[in-house]
C-alpha cells in the first residue's frame, strides 16, 4: 500500500510509465509465478486506467495468485484481441474471441463490457469502445441473422457452404438473439455513462430498425420467415432440423432463436433467457431512439414488443417442477413442451439478474437457480476439479469457468462467492489464464487455453468483489 500511495504522489502511475510500472511490479512481487502476460510492446491496446486498477487491486488483494490471475486475465482482450483504427473519421474497432480471428456480436460485447467502468476518465478506452459500436453496426447492417464476422470485408469463411444465405465478410451465420441484443446492451450503458451520442446516428437507428424487424420475423406469426440453417457435419448441434427451420413452434409472442449462445442448435426454438435478454434490449433501444432521434413511433414498436415477449414468457417460460416448484424452463415451444437445464453461455437462466432481466430476488428465479446449481440439471457437474455448469458444446462432464463466475456474479452469499473465487483460481491449470471449459476431476484437462471472455468476465467478477466485498479476497 505504501508502494502505490509513493507511486501516486511521484505521478509515475501516468502514460507509459504505468504500464511499464504495473508489468515491472507484477514480476517483482509475484516471483513464484510465471509472466505470461502479453509484454507491454506486444499489446493490442494499453489502457491507463486499466493497469491503474490492476496495480490497486495488487497493491491490496492479499492473496499473491489472485493478483497475478486478476493481471493476467483481466486486461486480456486489451492486450490481444482489439484492432483499433479511424474509419471515415469515426473510431472503429474489431474485436476477436481469442484463438479465432473472428468477432462475434456476443462475444466483443461482453468482452469490453467490465472496461466500461473505466471510461469516464480514460478517453482513449472511451474511444475505442466507441469503436466497438460503430463496428457492430456496420455488422448488423450487413446481415441481421450472423452472429461472427471477419474484419476483411472479401474474406470467404471456412463456413462458406453452410445451406443458409452466407456472403463474404461472414464467419458463420447462426441466428442467436442474444446477437443483436448484446450490441444494445453495450450501446446503452456507454450511453448513460457518458452521454455521447457521436456512434448513435442514422445507421446506428438504421440497425435498431433492422433488429425490430429481425425479432418479429423470428416470432412466426407469418410462417417460417427468411432464415433457415443447415451444416454438413457429424455434430448434431451444428444443424438446424427440419429443413433448416427447427420443430414446429406455436406462435405465442415469443421470438426463436436457432442457436444459443454456445453456438449450439437449441432443441426448441423459443430460448427462454435470451427471450428474457431480448425484453431488456427493447427497451433500452427503445429509450435511446426517444431521446437520441426524437423517433417516436420506433420507440413505440419497440416498447409494445418487449411488452409483448414479457407477457408471453410469463405465460409459456414458467413451469411448476415438482421438487423446486415454480421455474423458469431454459426452451419452450408455445404447444406446452419444455427443455429444463441451462447452459453456462451467456444469456443463461443463472444469468438473468446479472442482464437486468429479473431482481436477484426474484422468486421463480431463485427456485430456478437451486434446480440449475443442482445434479438436477443434466449440464451441472461436480467432481475432485471442482462443480459448476457445462453445457453441450464441450460435452459431458466439462465445466464452463463462465458458468461459475456467473454464479458469483449472482449471488447474495458470501460464503457462495468466495467459494466460487477459489474454484477458479484452482481452474487455471498453471496458466494464468481462464479457458472455455475443464474437466470436474482434472482441471489440466481444458478447452482453449486462448478465450478472452472468460478472461476478462474473470477480471469483471474479481474487481466487483474488490469494490463491494474486498474482505472475501
Amino acid at each position: 500500500m505504501k508502494r502505490r500511495t509513493f507511486l501516486q504522489q511521484s505521478g509515475l502511475l501516468t502514460g507509459s510509465l504505468l504500464l511499464n510500472q504495473s508489468y515491472s511490479y507484477a514480476k517483482t512481487i509475484y516471483p513464484e509465478f510465471p509472466v505470461v502476460r502479453t509484454a507491454v510492446a506486444g499489446r493490442n491496446f494499453s489502457s491507463r486506467s486499466v493497469e491503474a486498477a490492476i496495480v490497486e487491486f495488487q497493491s491490496k488483494v492479499k492473496d499473491p495468485e489472485l493478483g497475478w490471475l486478476f493481471n493476467n486475465c483481466f486486461p486480456n482482450t486489451l492486450d490481444t484481441t482489439v484492432t483499433h483504427t479511424q474509419k471515415n473519421g469515426r473510431p472503429d474497432t474489431y474485436v476477436i474471441t481469442g484463438d479465432i480471428d473472428a468477432m462475434w456480436l456476443r462475444d466483443s460485447s461482453a468482452q469490453v463490457w467490465p472496461y466500461l467502468a473505466f471510461i469516464k476518465k480514460d478517453q482513449p478506452l472511451q474511444q475505442l469502445i466507441a469503436g466497438v459500436i460503430n463496428h457492430q453496426t456496420a455488422c448488423v447492417l450487413k446481415d441481421p441473422y450472423a452472429n461472427a464476422f471477419y474484419n476483411d470485408p472479401a474474406k470467404v469463411g471456412e463456413w462458406a457452404k453452410d445451406h443458409t444465405k452466407m456472403q463474404p465478410g461472414i464467419h458463420e451465420r447462426k441466428w442467436e438473439i442474444d446477437s443483436l441484443c448484446y450490441p444494445i446492451r453495450l450501446a446503452y450503458k456507454y450511453w448513460k455513462l457518458t452521454g455521447d451520442t457521436a456512434p448513435f446516428d442514422a445507421q446506428w437507428k438504421q440497425a435498431v430498425t433492422l433488429t425490430l424487424k429481425t425479432f418479429k420475423e423470428q416470432q412466426r406469426k407469418n410462417g417460417d420467415g427468411p432464415y433457415s440453417f443447415q451444416r454438413t457435419t457429424s455434430w448434431a448441434t451444428d444443424g438446424v432440423p427440419m429443413n433448416g427451420y427447427g420443430y414446429p413452434v406455436k406462435p405465442v409472442g415469443l421470438i426463436c432463436s436457432s442457436f444459443r449462445p454456445s453456438d449450439d442448435a437449441t432443441v426448441y426454438s423459443y430460448l427462454v433467457p435470451s427471450n428474457f435478454f431480448a425484453a431488456v434490449s427493447l427497451k433500452q433501444a427503445a429509450e435511446m431512439v426517444k431521446t437520441i432521434s426524437n423517433d417516436l413511433p420506433l420507440s413505440a414498436e419497440l416498447t409494445a414488443l418487449a411488452v409483448e415477449v414479457a407477457a408471453a414468457l410469463k405465460k409459456h417460460a414458467v413451469i411448476n417442477h415438482p421438487q423446486y416448484g415454480v421455474i423458469y424452463a431454459y426452451e419452450v415451444n408455445g404447444f406446452g413442451s419444455y427443455n429444463l437445464m441451462d447452459d453456462a453461455n451467456v444469456p443463461s437462466l443463472l444469468s438473468l439478474p446479472y442482464l437486468g432481466a429479473v431482481p436477484m430476488n426474484d422468486p421463480i428465479y431463485r427456485n430456478t437457480r437451486k434446480m440449475l446449481l443442482s445434479l438436477n440439471n443434466p449440464f451441472f457437474f461436480k467432481g475432485k476439479a471442482g462443480e459448476g455448469i457445462g453445457g453441450p458444446h464441450a460435452g459431458k462432464d466439462m465445466i464452463w469457468p463462465l458458468g461459475i463466475i456467473m454464479r458469483g456474479l449472482t449471488s447474495t452469499s458470501d460464503t457462495e462467492i468466495k467459494a466460487c473465487i477459489a474454484a477458479l483460481k484452482a481452474s487455471h491449470a498453471d496458466t494464468g489464464f481462464m479457458h472455455e471449459s475443464f474437466h470436474k476431476e482434472d482441471a489440466k484437462r481444458f478447452t482453449r487455453k486462448w478465450f478472452a471472455w472468460a478472461n476478462t468476465l474473470f477480471g469483471e467478477f474479481l474487481w466487483e468483489t474488490y469494490q463491494a466485498k474486498p474482505h472475501l479476497l
